[in-house]
């Protein structure tokens, strides 16, 4: 089964390793699993939005969660087909795949093979997940897992699947929930994009005395997270009566257009005084433009998520602060839950409607910590 992605985090040298395998070329996840059943494992938490930029050890400790163990929960088969589509081909999934990958192996070391299809197109289409959908209904598989692109979009081709008998879950960062009014089993990932976006933005504000022209890069337009990200934000700016929005562009989670965007933003608003990013790709462009165009110590930016060179940036203080959310846990939790719906469980009988996961706000004295943790850096 093969996932076109590359790009990964880290974890201890055996992570380190498959980081650079990941980001040199596509690779196959097929989990066939050997795990552990243990104890001791989060499915449910408050959100991790530390603004304590003095606590930097304790940030990167509790940003990524690496240790994790199976639930205990007995699963009723021997094996298991899932099928896993995301938004795009991009570094953050691939994050999000390594959890999914020790998860399968606990499960195969415990006696339960987990086989799973991890795919994704190479730029965010919603259309393309409707057909993906549509394809992997026809082929047998116990639970069926999509990364919301976009919710009007999305809701109704999984109405139609779960309508007919399939089991679909949504995981990641974006859901279509209930209250969207989408009839999908559960969700695993962050339910709280738009407090990061208002926990971001609050630090940028402060940053700038509260006052200063400000421009935000979305992301996808109608992707959840993104989206929400862009409302926490705007809803933060507008408590302060100095601080402006001036211009708001969507890059579809493309460097280079969140590099252009930037240039645009730039050229026309010789004021500007800060970027909001909204995704993992739009603060790596946004922050290209900035030193392209001599204003480091004129910009303040701030943006989602663990990008190598971002936290590069952060690290020599050109980023204020990232919001890096727990891909592993995501991917782990994903099929801990699948494998308790393909077994007929519904949400409150082992394991919530919404499964949570962390984002942690990492600030400069966090960054070499984060490069250690992550990819192997020295500190």
């Amino acid at each position: 089964m093969f996932g076109e992605a590359h790009g990964g985090v880290a974890k201890k040298k055996k992570w380190r390793c498959r980081a650079l395998v990941f980001m040199v070329s596509a690779i196959a996840f097929c989990g066939c699993s050997f795990g552990m059943q243990g104890n001791g494992d989060k499915t449910e938490e408050e959100p991790v939005l530390s603004g304590n930029h003095h606590s930097w050890e304790e940030e990167a400790a509790n940003a990524v969660a690496f240790e994790h163990r199976l639930d205990g929960y007995q699963p009723l088969k021997k094996e298991y087909n899932f099928y896993f589509t995301y938004k795009m081909v991009h570094p953050w999934w691939d994050a999000v795949a390594l959890g999914i990958e020790d998860a399968a192996k606990q499960y195969g070391e415990a006696g339960t093979v987990i086989n799973y299809e991890y795919l994704a197109p190479t730029e965010v289409s919603a259309e393309d997940q409707v057909q993906r959908l549509k394809e992997a209904s026809k082929r047998g598989f116990d639970v069926i897992g999509v990364d919301v692109a976009d919710v009007g979009v999305l809701t109704p081709a999984i109405n139609g699947l779960v309508g007919k008998g399939q089991k679909v879950m949504t995981f990641s960062s974006s859901d279509a929930s209930r209250e969207d009014g989408c009839s999908r089993i559960a969700y695993v990932g962050n339910t709280h994009n738009r407090e990061d976006g208002a926990a971001l933005t609050e630090a940028l504000c402060e940053k700038l005395g509260y006052q200063g022209e400000v421009a935000i890069l979305v992301g996808t337009e109608g992707a959840p997270c993104h989206e929400d990200r862009a409302v926490g934000a705007k809803e933060v700016l507008a408590r302060y009566k100095d601080m402006e929005i001036v211009e708001i562009g969507y890059d579809g989670d493309s460097v280079d257009k969140a590099y252009q965007l930037a240039q645009g933003f730039l050229s026309r608003h010789q004021e500007l005084a800060g970027i909001i990013c909204c995704n993992m790709s739009n603060p790596v462009g946004a922050t290209r433009a900035v030193i392209e165009a001599g204003r480091e110590d004129e910009v303040v930016i701030v943006g989602m998520d663990h990008d190598q060179e971002a936290l590069h940036y952060l690290k020599d203080g050109t980023i204020y602060a990232l919001g890096v959310q727990d891909c592993y846990s995501i991917g782990f939790d994903t099929v801990q839950v699948a494998v308790k719906i393909a077994d007929g469980l519904l949400p409150g009988e082992a394991y919530p409607e919404k499964t949570e996961e962390s984002t942690t706000i990492i600030y400069q004295d966090g960054a070499a910590a984060m490069l250690q943790l992550l990819y192997g850096e020295a500190m």
